[in-house]
């Protein structure tokens, strides 16, 4: 049973199961993102559990701007294959949530820590758009609210990008879906912050089937 979020604010971890606050704005073509503010509450306590519970690693030797670094953020991965329970209750019942929404069967979940302002992933479109057409990628972010940008790829054949990003301050249990050709026709990132900004996790819920 999926317990509605308290209208006062909880410690207890619990999301909103009727997405009562999501909005869907179409992008270009087919690609549109699906914004559902303070969609978890009790996010802090989150946080805190996992926390707790992730082992997080840093990825070393990442092609980034022609050479080779340390991945400037921490990373943890949860596959359905591996371990039939996700890490936490509120997770499993998240993503079946999605699951119902969005018609995929989100199989993995990956978490990534941003520690500081110093702390980013640059431009990309997630890789496993080779293997599933039009997957739906579902971003909920917990801790504190950091900017998540989108950019129009011009021709994704050669990697040009044109027009605006559009940005999104997300955090404190935000969820944030892009669907249809986002992968294809859209990058995103999180930029580094001249100004201090405190710690906050990413939690990507993605699937490598329909």
């Amino acid at each position: 049973m999926f317990r509605q979020a308290s209208l006062f604010g909880s410690d207890d971890p619990c999301f909103d199961p009727s997405f009562s606050e999501a909005s869907r704005s179409a992008l270009s073509g087919s690609s549109w993102i699906e914004y559902v503010p303070g969609w978890l509450d009790g996010a802090d306590s989150l946080f805190d559990d996992l926390m707790d519970r992730l082992e997080f690693r840093q990825r070393t030797g990442v092609p980034m701007y022609d050479r080779l670094v340390d991945e400037p953020r921490l990373t943890s991965w949860w596959n359905e294959a591996e371990s039939n329970e996700a890490p936490l209750p509120v997770l499993a019942d998240a993503r079946w949530a999605l699951a119902d929404r969005y018609d995929r069967h989100f199989d993995s979940i990956g978490f990534n820590l941003y520690r500081d302002q110093n702390d980013s992933v640059a431009w990309h479109a997630d890789r496993h758009r080779h293997r599933v057409s039009d997957p739906v990628v579902a971003i909920l972010s917990v801790g504190e609210s950091r900017p998540f940008q989108m950019r129009r790829v011009s021709d994704p054949e050669h990697g040009e990008v044109g027009g605006a990003s559009l940005t999104w301050g997300l955090g404190h249990g935000d969820l944030l879906v892009m669907g249809g050709a986002c992968q294809h026709e859209w990058q995103h990132c999180v930029p580094k912050r001249r100004r201090h900004a405190g710690p906050r996790m990413s939690i990507t819920f993605r699937h490598d089937a329909r």
